[in-house]
């Protein structure tokens, strides 16, 4: 038996062909009245018809819906909408695209939300993957990414934290500012950082509460946890400060396998699915965001109902 501290969020999907306001809407409720934890967005705003960039999360590289005929929701104006349907849940980005928005906009826009839910609100922050998206939106510029992010990210730090904010970096100048009111949870939500990459990691450690990790199996994560962990204690940082969340997309109906004959980690019979949840608390994981990706309403809602039945119980 897995040790009761594992903890679940629930994507809603706000891409796909069941990222429509009914479908979103029967997500949250039943993850506010049930055993999750959390209501979870990702984060694109609009695709190119054509793109080259990579998709780093599966051993194709290829983004793995078909988006010219599919919807895409905006992620904040949607956690907006979380914010008014839900009473319990937190609610969190797993991740937002740091250069993709203002971050004097988004640092305000994420206080604001956390006042109006009580302090219920996560930020995932992540540089992004798709090239040709940060063309679309007139993003700084996709090769200086990284640095973007970090400065976005501590920008809307200071302006969560309330109060006369200024900066000066490389990539965004502020002169003083007044933020206020500031973020309920004190000195500001928690921020996950995610990508796989070393400068990811030393993110984490720099400007972080954790690490929200995606697509890898457990066996693959031991090298990265182990490089993450001994980053944040040479930083000085405890360790049971460090947060760990992993996102899964589940099926429990079959199993599904990698370009290597792998299975997919979330993917076959409740019980092959329970085991890869007890490696990942064996590697000291906290939580665990779950996604069915799917194109059907009642296959969605079985996998879920299912979830909760023959899952979650016995972890």
């Amino acid at each position: 038996m897995v040790a009761p501290a594992l903890t679940f969020g629930l994507d809603v999907g706000v891409y796909g062909r069941l990222a429509t306001r009914d479908d979103i809407f029967a997500l949250a409720t039943l993850a506010d009245t049930s055993g999750f934890d959390a209501v979870w967005v990702a984060d694109h705003v609009i695709f190119p018809k054509t793109f080259t960039s990579r998709y780093p999360y599966n051993a194709s590289g290829s983004f793995p819906i078909d988006m010219t005929q599919e919807p895409l929701l905006e992620p904040m104006a949607t956690m907006g909408v979380l914010v008014g349907a839900t009473q319990r849940v937190k609610i969190g980005a797993a991740v937002l695209v740091m250069p993709y928005r203002n971050p004097v906009l988004l640092g305000r826009m994420l206080a604001t939300l956390d006042v109006l839910s009580g302090g219920r609100m996560i930020l995932g922050a992540g540089v992004g993957w798709l090239e040709e998206e940060f063309v679309a939106l007139d993003a700084r510029p996709f090769v200086a990414r990284g640095q973007v992010t970090d400065e976005a990210i501590t920008i809307v730090q200071r302006l969560c934290q309330g109060g006369e904010v200024s900066f000066q970096g490389e990539h965004y100048h502020l002169d003083p500012l007044i933020s206020h009111p500031g973020s309920v949870q004190r000195p500001h939500p928690p921020i996950l950082i995610g990508g796989t990459s070393p400068a990811a990691l030393r993110r984490v450690v720099r400007l972080g509460n954790g690490w929200l990790s995606t697509g890898l199996r457990p066996e693959r994560l031991a090298a990265p946890l182990q490089q993450l962990r001994a980053l944040w204690t040479a930083q000085g940082r405890g360790p049971t400060e460090l947060q760990l969340y992993h996102k899964l997309f589940i099926n429990l109906d079959e199993a599904r396998y990698g370009a290597d004959g792998a299975r997919e980690t979330g993917t076959g019979t409740p019980a092959q699915v329970r085991e890869d949840l007890r490696r990942l608390v064996d590697l000291g994981y906290q939580s665990v965001i779950v996604r069915y990706r799917g194109d059907d309403t009642a296959a969605q809602r079985q996998q879920i109902q299912r979830w909760l039945s023959e899952v979650m119980p016995h972890v």
